[in-house]
């Protein structure tokens, strides 16, 4: 059995000399990069990116966004120059699927969750939305906690109509007239 590789050293590197993986498969929504620029603000840069011996991400670009939305000009990296080509490309794909294949213990999530409103801590930070938060503690009526719903500024109301063709303006004239006589809502249109 081999020795797995231990990086000896994190770097702080600008974070516009890192080079975004062309190929990256993964995805990152606005919303999503805002939960990890709260994150790092609540918390700190607490999990470095990690790059090749060109400054090529391998891991960390929504980190490395997330950074630079809220202005920060250096970030830790470790660099992973001792990876093959294929090995770099297939880590891009595997750092993410991994994580994802991990579980919630959902009773223990729960107390843990229970234990962060007794704090009155932000919620919004764990990356979980309000519906899934109703999920895990349907007795602590998170709804309540919700800003109510803005009302639209327009209430829509059905309106049905019929478009009448006209053999020319005299025509339209006299539709027009005839119908509003009977009480019809009437708009004449010119195409």
């Amino acid at each position: 059995m081999t020795t797995p590789h231990l990086p000896d050293q994190i770097e702080h590197l600008p974070t516009d000399t890192l080079v975004p993986y062309a190929r990256n498969s993964r995805t990152h929504s606005p919303e999503q990069v805002a939960q990890i620029a709260a994150s790092i603000k609540e918390f700190g840069f607490t999990n470095p990116v990690l790059i090749d011996a060109d400054n090529t991400l391998i891991a960390g670009h929504g980190r490395v966004m997330a950074a630079q939305s809220i202005g920060l000009v250096t970030v830790p990296a470790i660099r992973l120059a001792h990876l093959t080509s294929a090995q770099r490309r297939a880590y891009v794909i595997a750092d993410n699927k991994l994580a994802e294949n991990a579980a919630w213990d959902m009773a223990t999530l729960a107390r843990e969750i229970e234990d962060l409103i007794e704090f009155d801590y932000d919620l919004s930070l764990l990356g979980f939305d309000s519906e899934t938060l109703d999920a895990i503690l349907p007795e602590h009526a998170l709804i309540t906690n919700r800003p109510a719903p803005e009302k639209p500024a327009f209430e829509y109301v059905e309106k049905y109509s019929i478009l009448v063709l006209c053999k020319d303006e005299s025509n339209q004239a006299q539709v027009f007239d005839t119908l509003q006589g009977q009480g019809y809502d009437c708009k004449v249109l010119v195409n």
